[in-house]
């Protein structure tokens, strides 16, 4: 894992549109894992301003997000297959058909599930994942307890995740009480994940996610077991990382994750 703090939320969302851009142009044919959430908004406005900008390719490109609330079809505006076509998809050359989300309104949820991970199978896996972290410390909808090897299924909604979304409503009571997620073992399938966080509200859980114990109370300590991790920080969210010295001098001096890298890496 590579840990890289940036000044602010900004920059921090910045860097982490440039590195998904690079590894675009590195490979037009990218299979991308991509999340949602207010964190995310920034890394989407910047990559559909390099595409209109700078003639970032989305053409070739598919993508499978995390999850998707049960129950609610595409077109309700809380889904998060509508959010996803908002804030990224309407804005950008990508092929709608390329494009995946669960489907939170299949008849069959379990069936839905095991499509799910078939499809991410026939695309050849995701190459790069991207992530967000929530209060709880969870990725996608795996909330405590999540199994390190589960795979794409139905959660029922942890209280701090209802508390944390149920704002994004207009009737909080309306809000699904359970997601269709990746599993844990799905993502760490991914090639290469990248998880942004910022704000003094996530520092807590990322310096647990990062720095504490693996276990399945915190889905994301998890992430410690992935060979190609790398997590964005802005100063707030990197508050309480202990070892924040040692942090700063490899992202200046060796950097691991590409783009960064001036030579290469010691074997």
């Amino acid at each position: 894992m590579e840990v890289i703090i940036r000044p602010n939320a900004a920059d921090a969302a910045d860097l982490t549109a440039r590195i998904i851009a690079a590894k675009m142009r590195a490979n037009p044919r990218l299979t991308l894992g991509l999340a949602t959430g207010r964190t995310m908004e920034s890394v989407y406005a910047r990559l559909a301003q390099m595409h209109h900008a700078d003639g970032l390719d989305f053409s070739q490109c598919r993508t499978f997000n995390l999850d998707e609330y049960a129950g609610l079809p595409g077109g309700d505006p809380h889904s998060y297959r509508h959010c996803m076509n908002q804030r990224l998809f309407s804005k950008v050359n990508i092929d709608l058909r390329n494009t995946h989300l669960p489907d939170g309104a299949a008849a069959d949820l379990e069936a839905e599930c095991e499509n799910y991970e078939r499809r991410i199978v026939a695309a050849g896996g995701i190459d790069l994942q991207l992530l967000g972290i929530g209060l709880a410390g969870h990725l996608g909808f795996n909330e405590p307890l999540s199994a390190f090897r589960s795979r794409t299924r139905v959660k029922a909604l942890a209280p701090a995740t209802l508390a944390q979304n149920a704002p994004l409503f207009a009737d909080p009571e309306a809000m699904p009480r359970r997601g269709i997620t990746m599993g844990i073992g799905t993502i760490l399938d991914c090639r290469q994940c990248l998880l942004l966080a910022t704000g003094e509200a996530k520092a807590a859980i990322v310096a647990q996610a990062v720095e504490g114990p693996m276990t399945g109370m915190i889905s994301a300590t998890a992430l410690q077991l992935h060979p190609r991790c790398a997590v964005v920080l802005d100063e707030a969210a990197a508050g309480e990382l202990k070892a924040t010295d040692y942090y700063r001098w490899i992202f200046e001096n060796e950097p691991e994750w590409e783009p960064f890298r001036t030579r290469p890496p010691a074997h």
